[in-house]
């Protein structure tokens, strides 16, 4: 590739429940593409059901990448995404197709379009260790209490209970002897080699994207999450588990400390809670072209002003069908 030229990429992003895997394939056919998933928990092995990977059905034969590619007990970073996903979409571009990265975990997205360059911070495992006690006795609201002293910025920017990023933060500021704010500044100084186009989808009306996870957590139930669950429960190191929505909220069902109603309907709240804190990330990102999604929406419909979106856009699709 030469040095002025720039890969063509398409990114469908969203809160979860919107539509966005349908989409990505429907995009995929029609511009000759192959759909790059950028979700942090569907990169795992064995974690189907609750992180709502697409099945084969689902795919139609389209190339998907980066899903079940990680061992459930190895730890996987932003760096580790970002190491394993810029090579890969180059050869996707190689290969004369497009790259549609999906998904919404938005800290990958925005982090692989703008090129973030992570510095070579070191890590503390002893560190993150005591920083996860701390947080399972005083609670995750007093570890980010903590980060506020280090660095007040990045405080406002994560959310106490996102303890992934807290803790990478508060480890950041410790071993670089920097600001966790100062190291992300300093991460934004090459240019994108990326012509990308963001498609979001979100609903007008919040309560119908509830309504949407809602029925989508008990169709996981019906297809298998309990059974699924239970496997990792007993047989896996929980840590990776414990990140994503729909096993940790099930444990209290399997040591007999809740009923299974109480469970699913947590796991219903912390989903709607998952899919408001995605909004909250994807709508400062001023790029984003929003998909405005109504209850009788129809995939083809949803489809055909995504398409109008890329016919009016900059950005030149090739091997449009």
């Amino acid at each position: 590739m030469e040095q002025t030229e720039k890969i063509p990429l398409l990114a469908v992003v969203g809160p979860t429940a919107t539509g966005k895997t349908a989409l990505g394939v429907m995009l995929a056919k029609a511009y000759d593409g192959e759909v790059v998933s950028s979700d942090s928990m569907q990169i795992y092995q064995g974690l189907d059901i609750a992180t709502a990977k697409p099945t084969p059905e689902e795919q139609q034969n389209i190339p998907h990448h980066l899903i079940s590619c990680i061992p459930i007990e190895a730890n996987f970073s932003l760096a580790d995404y970002l190491e394993i996903a810029k090579p890969l979409i180059a050869k996707i571009h190689h290969r004369k197709r497009l790259p549609i990265v999906v998904g919404g975990t938005g800290l990958y997205v925005s982090s692989l379009l703008s090129n973030v360059q992570l510095t070579e911070t070191s890590q503390d495992p002893v560190l993150r260790q005591k920083l996860l006690q701390f947080a399972a006795k005083y609670g995750n609201m007093a570890l980010h209490d903590r980060l506020k002293i280090l660095d007040p910025d990045a405080a406002v920017e994560i959310h106490p209970n996102n303890l992934v990023r807290v803790m990478r933060a508060i480890e950041v500021c410790v071993c670089s002897g920097k600001t966790f704010t100062q190291c992300k500044a300093e991460s934004h100084c090459v240019e994108s080699p990326y012509t990308s186009l963001m498609i979001g989808l979100t609903y007008e009306n919040r309560e119908i994207l509830y309504e949407r996870i809602n029925n989508r957590v008990d169709e996981m139930i019906e297809n298998g999450l309990l059974e699924e669950t239970y496997a990792v429960y007993q047989n896996t190191d929980l840590r990776t588990a414990y990140h994503a929505i729909g096993y940790k909220e099930l444990i209290p069902y399997f040591e007999n400390r809740a009923s299974l109603e109480a469970c699913i309907e947590k796991i219903k709240q912390e989903t709607r809670h998952y899919a408001k804190r995605q909004l909250t990330w994807f709508r400062k990102i001023p790029s984003i072209q929003w998909i405005i999604l109504s209850k009788s929406d129809k995939k083809t419909e949803i489809f055909e002003k995504c398409q109008k979106i890329i016919a009016k856009s900059n950005f030149m699709c090739y091997n449009i069908k």
